[in-house]
C-alpha cells in the first residue's frame, strides 16, 4: 500500500504531538521525527483556516534549506474556531475552564492545515470539522481538567478522552481531524506525491 509506494522517499514529521505520531504509526508509515523551534505568531488580519495555513507553512521554513531531493516534510497546525475567534491552547487550568465553558452548549469548528514540503515544491491542504457540545456543568468541566490535564490541546479538550464521550452531541466532518490530524488528507496527498501527480 502507501508504505510501499513511499519507500524511495524519506518522510519527516515536524511535530511533537503524540497524537500525530500515533496516527502515522496506525497508517503504517515509516517516518522520522525532527523538531525545530518556531514562534507561532501570525498576522492578526488572518481569519479561520488562513491562520492554520500560515502556521503550517511557517513551521516548514526552518527546514527548507536542508531538504534533500527525496524528503517529504510534514508540518501541521490545528485551531479551534468559535464565534469568529481562535481558541488556542490554555495558559493554565483557569484558562482551560474558561475555554471549555465557552464551548459548552454550542458548536465550534476545528480547523487543520497540513503542509507538504519537498525540495522543489510545497502544497497546503486543509479541512474543517464542526463539533457540537451539550451544556456542561462546572463540576463536569473541573472533573475533566483535573483528571485529564488538557493544557497541551487547542480548545483545552481532547475528543478521544472522557469529555468527548460525555459532551459531544454531533460532529460533522473528520473525527481524526479533531483528535489532531485529518488522516484522509494525509493519505490522499502522500499517495498523489508518490505517484508523481
Amino acid at each position: 500500500m502507501l508504505k510501499e509506494k513511499l519507500k524511495s522517499f524519506n518522510l519527516i514529521l515536524a511535530s511533537a504531538s503524540p497524537r500525530r505520531h500515533a496516527f502515522f504509526k496506525i497508517m503504517d508509515l515509516d517516518f522520522e521525527i525532527n523538531l525545530k523551534p518556531v514562534d507561532e505568531i501570525y498576522p492578526k488580519t488572518l481569519k479561520g483556516i488562513e491562520i492554520t495555513d500560515y502556521l503550517a507553512k511557517l513551521k516548514a521554513e526552518p527546514f527548507e534549506a536542508e531538504l534533500k531531493a527525496n524528503d517529504i516534510l510534514i508540518t501541521s497546525d490545528t485551531i479551534v474556531w468559535l464565534n469568529g475567534n481562535p481558541v488556542e491552547k490554555p495558559k493554565d487550568e483557569a484558562d482551560a475552564f474558561k475555554m471549555i465553558k465557552s464551548l459548552s452548549n454550542t458548536s465550534h469548528e476545528v480547523m487543520t492545515s497540513i503542509c507538504f514540503t519537498q525540495k522543489q515544491s510545497q502544497l497546503i491542504k486543509n479541512t474543517i470539522t464542526k463539533v457540537s457540545f451539550k451544556a456542561l456543568t462546572d463540576k463536569e468541566i473541573w472533573y475533566y481538567i483535573n483528571n485529564y490535564k488538557p493544557l497541551d490541546k487547542a480548545g483545552a479538550y481532547g475528543i478521544q478522552e472522557w469529555i468527548g464521550a460525555i459532551a459531544i452531541t454531533s460532529i460533522k466532518g473528520s473525527y481524526n481531524n479533531v483528535v489532531g490530524l485529518p488522516t484522509h488528507i494525509l493519505y490522499e496527498t502522500l499517495n498523489s506525491i508518490a505517484e508523481g501527480n
